[in-house]
């Protein structure tokens, strides 16, 4: 018989239909397969097309518009784009800019380093980035995640120029671990990172970093380096009685009070998205201005004093190249960098769907990265895209980066002329200003959402907010990233079965949990494998499907049904095997013959019929018991019972 004739021979020529046969792919070199496996796995979005059948000056330029997407987009700039992007642009900057000051303090950090962060990474984004709605400029989280890992290393207090190095050379190696993820196209890497984990972690951290700002919210001095609940809650009650400041409260609650107020009615009402956007501003304003005209500084309010003028210094030299603090600095800068990332794009991804265009995951790496490489050389730690800056700059009607422009330009008459003018800020107002941005990092609705589709899901959301909040940020993100990485392996390792039925008057065979009307077979068996069957999982396999059989033979000997004969597997949701599933399914063979049951497979694909007839396993089973179908493999074992079960 030839190979490919799989056609049963247990039929009656002159009645039996037409049984189409499990073709054999043509046969590849190893170099072609080799090379379609890395296309697929790293070029996936085929990134030279436009190169091809072009001239080498046209090559050129299009290989310049890859690296500088503006030149690209430039091109059909316009007055009316503009305006929008001027729009966005001055919008976002009033919302940065109280934003940087009060960010850095998360990083432990001079006010001036958080302005410094949205002046030169938003310019090189604006010519490298893809995106045309993120903001750039320090995030809460990535801010927090920075401080805590940097102190842990160095006391920011007692040692503030070898942290502030530190810090530098963290945001160095992020950027590095950004610009080498896209160049080498490994971004997929990225998503090894749960939804759930991600909503678990940002929630967590959000609850961590509120938490943080009870110490300028409340005035109290004498604060807690530690990050859970347990120990800050702790730090506030045990200095409640001499360390609160009545007047720094009173500041705190007002201007919260007037933020969370702002928020809402933004979210209301999408006509009023500028109301947020500037209300911390206004409030910057107005506390300032308080706080100058009362001197309430003298009645032990705590203000921001002294921030330096100027634009950003250059700081390579304070980068460590070498010594202790370099690893450290690598390590930091790895976990930062791939935070900031995710969120970059996943917020990058959102809006770009909102507005129908495509985002190129590994040109926005580049351009991080770049931009943080940059930027760590100018006095800046690590930026990335804000939702809620991103979120304003959208509302607000920006076309291109040109608005990510803007927001630098007015950050850099704010560093060379306004910084004077936040001397008296007090620092109950950028508390509230965070717990105000924050706290809509909590989704209740997404894990509501988590919680209703997968249990596990909640299990890796929940262990990832636990541990944030009761332990630490870096042992949050641990558990997350622990959490998602147990998904993976336990969907690998133990993938999902299931017992065919046949729907009634069809040839159709379907899960019988889900259709409960499909009726098994007379003396047989029919399972599908829903999973590749590989070294991790092709043992569990063998033994779930000699499981299900013996489940089988005992409602048989209780029912007195016809015993099993045939066991037909259902490869089509089969995409590949290796060699470890190769002796599986021999074993299984060898298991049946001494059970007097005939194993029959239906719907191998291409590569799994290529791999049974490479290994011989498709000889040992028999040629003649490999079918297209589920219902031409039952057609061969009883052939009355083609749809009319």
């Amino acid at each position: 018989m030839d190979i490919r004739s799989l056609s049963s021979s247990h039929r009656h020529p002159q009645d039996a239909p037409y049984v189409h046969k499990v073709g054999l792919p043509p046969k590849q070199n190893l170099f072609s397969e080799f090379k379609a496996t890395v296309k697929e796995t790293f070029f996936a979005d085929d990134p030279l097309r436009p190169f091809k059948d072009q001239p080498s000056s046209k090559k050129f330029i299009l290989c310049v518009q890859a690296i500088f997407p503006i030149f690209e987009w430039g091109r059909s700039y316009n007055f009316a784009k503009f305006r929008g992007d001027l729009i966005a642009g001055l919008t976002i900057a009033s919302l940065c800019i109280p934003q940087d000051i009060a960010y850095a303090k998360l990083a432990n950090l001079d006010p001036q380093y958080g302005l410094y962060t949205s002046f030169v990474p938003p310019l090189i984004y604006a010519f490298m980035g893809s995106s045309r709605d993120i903001a750039i400029g320090p995030v809460a989280v990535v801010s927090l995640l920075l401080g805590t890992l940097l102190q842990n290393e160095i006391d920011p207090v007692g040692n503030a120029t070898e942290y502030r190095r530190l810090a530098f050379t963290a945001t160095f190696f992020a950027g590095i671990t950004q610009v080498t993820l896209g160049f080498f196209r490994l971004g997929f890497l990225i998503d090894f990172l749960s939804h759930a984990a991600v909503v678990g972690f940002m929630g967590g951290a959000a609850i961590t970093i509120s938490l943080q700002q009870l110490k300028g919210f409340l005035g109290i001095k004498k604060f807690t380096k530690k990050t859970d609940i347990v120990s800050v809650m702790h730090s506030v009650f045990a200095s409640a009685h001499h360390g609160w400041n009545w007047q720094t409260i009173v500041i705190g609650v007002s201007f919260l009070s007037f933020l969370l107020v702002a928020k809402y009615i933004g979210k209301k009402n999408k006509k009023f998205f500028w109301v947020p956007a500037i209300g911390p501003l206004i409030s910057v304003v107005l506390s300032t201005f308080f706080v100058y005209i009362t001197r309430a500084d003298k009645q032990g309010v705590q203000i921001v004093k002294h921030i330096h003028k100027g634009i950003n210094p250059p700081s390579v030299n304070q980068i460590y190249f070498s010594g202790d603090y370099l690893l450290k600095g690598a390590r930091i800068g790895i976990v930062a960098g791939m935070i900031a990332l995710t969120e970059a794009i996943a917020i990058g991804r959102t809006f770009a769907a909102m507005k129908d265009y495509q985002l190129d995951g590994n040109k926005e790496m580049v351009a991080l990265g770049t931009m943080n490489v940059v930027g760590s050389m100018t006095s800046c730690y690590v930026a990335t895209g804000s939702f809620s800056r991103s979120a304003v700059n959208y509302m607000a009607g920006c076309q291109t980066a040109v608005s990510n422009i803007v927001m630098a330009t007015v950050v850099f008459f704010t560093l060379k002329f306004l910084t004077p003018l936040f001397k008296y800020t007090p620092n109950a107002i950028l508390a509230a200003i965070i717990i105000s941005a924050v706290i809509s990092l909590i989704d209740f609705d997404a894990a509501y959402l988590i919680w209703k589709i997968d249990k596990f899901d909640f299990v890796a959301c929940m262990g990832a907010f636990f541990g944030v909040v009761f332990v630490s940020v870096e042992i949050g993100l641990l558990i997350a990233v622990s959490i998602s990485f147990a998904k993976i392996l336990l969907q690998v390792t133990r993938p999902r079965t299931a017992i065919l039925g046949n729907l009634p008057r069809t040839t159709v065979y379907r899960n019988i949990l889900q259709y409960p009307e499909a009726a098994k077979v007379p003396g047989v068996l029919i399972v599908r494998v829903d999973s590749a069957i590989y070294f991790s999982n092709s043992n569990y396999i063998k033994e779930r499907i000699l499981r299900w059989l013996r489940d089988e033979d005992e409602l048989v000997n209780k029912s007195g049904q016809t015993k099993i004969q045939f066991l037909i597997v259902e490869m089509s949701p089969v995409t590949d095997i290796d060699t470890s599933g190769i002796h599986a399914m021999e074993e299984l063979f060898r298991s049946l013959q001494k059970r007097e049951i005939q194993l029959i497979l239906a719907n191998p694909g291409p590569a799994v019929i290529d791999k049974l007839h490479a290994s011989g396993s498709a000889q040992l089973i028999g040629e003649d018991k490999i079918f297209l179908t589920v219902a031409d493999a039952v057609a061969s074992c009883c052939p009355k019972s083609v749809g009319e079960v």
